[in-house]
């Protein structure tokens, strides 16, 4: 089953700082004598994996190991493996538009969407007034600037392709996420009743994981797999972008195992119908 994403990029970049680790030593050069030629203290920290190299850090490595012919690789892989691991903070800092707008290629050129949801409604499928308060949330909690109308115009833009084109998607939630008040009542009853609706389309199969599945595997962060080829794992504080091979069929097993024990056409409807009929006035009035 998936380990922690945070320890798949941890592992990225260890494996970029025992590439420079061995560089040196295949250079017959001692921590000693590398940190001579240039930084004492960083040359240590980089090579046990406490600090990350930025690109003049391993311009300055190679160099010093005579192997600059390798600089440009070992950029593009350090990249990567930066990239595995984006704080919210840091992608939210100009607000939330800009990121739904980044991924719209994503979204365009996947042809199979597979996601599996634990805390809230998949963004591909949130109403606009269950996007708006969730997004108000995040922006509260996060301290990061107010566009919360621009930026949920931006998704639904992004959520076209519900709609449009030809693309599949294989949708898990757990049942407690029809149950998550991140809305006000009559909004969340609306977004209930939009899951009912895009159930029905012939290229979307909705699965809810009910409270008393037996389960084979236990509840994890919420992920999106595009096609074969990418994963992105929402944390509390990051997001993290998976593409290696290895990791990404690790996940696809995970969502297939997970598929098995959730409930699809009337059963899943029952969950939703007994969410809506949960809501005070059954969604016709606030909490």
């Amino acid at each position: 089953m998936p380990a922690s994403p945070h320890s798949a990029a941890q592992a990225a970049r260890a494996s970029i700082a025992s590439r420079l680790d061995g560089m040196r030593r295949d250079a017959g050069l001692t921590g000693h004598e590398l940190a001579g030629r240039w930084h004492k203290s960083k040359a240590s920290r980089i090579a046990r994996a406490r600090t990350a190299p930025s690109d003049a850090d391993i311009r300055a490595w190679c160099r010093a190991c005579g192997v600059e012919d390798q600089t440009a690789d070992l950029i593009a892989a350090s990249r990567t493996a930066e990239a595995m691991y984006v704080h919210w903070r840091q992608i939210h800092r100009d607000g939330m538009r800009r990121v739904h707008e980044k991924t719209v290629p994503l979204y365009e050129r996947t042809a199979h969407f597979r996601v599996y949801a634990s805390n809230v409604v998949p963004g591909m499928l949130q109403t606009a007034d269950y996007a708006t308060g969730l997004l108000r949330a995040i922006t509260a909690f996060q301290g990061t600037p107010d566009d919360v109308a621009d930026a949920v115009r931006a998704r639904l833009n992004r959520s076209r392709v519900v709609h449009t084109g030809n693309h599949r998607f294989g949708l898990l939630l757990e049942e407690a996420v029809l149950y998550y008040q991140v809305c006000g009542g009559p909004e969340l009853a609306g977004q209930l009743r939009y899951l009912l609706e895009v159930m029905a389309r012939p290229n979307v199969s909705l699965g809810v994981i009910p409270f008393t599945a037996r389960r084979t595997v236990w509840p994890l962060e919420a992920f999106y797999a595009f096609d074969d080829t990418q994963v992105a794992v929402e944390t509390l504080t990051a997001e993290v972008n998976i593409t290696a091979p290895g990791e990404v069929r690790t996940y696809l097993r995970a969502f297939a195992e997970l598929s098995r024990t959730a409930v699809y056409g009337q059963g899943a409807r029952d969950c939703l119908m007994r969410a809506l009929a949960s809501l005070p006035g059954r969604g016709e009035a606030g909490p």
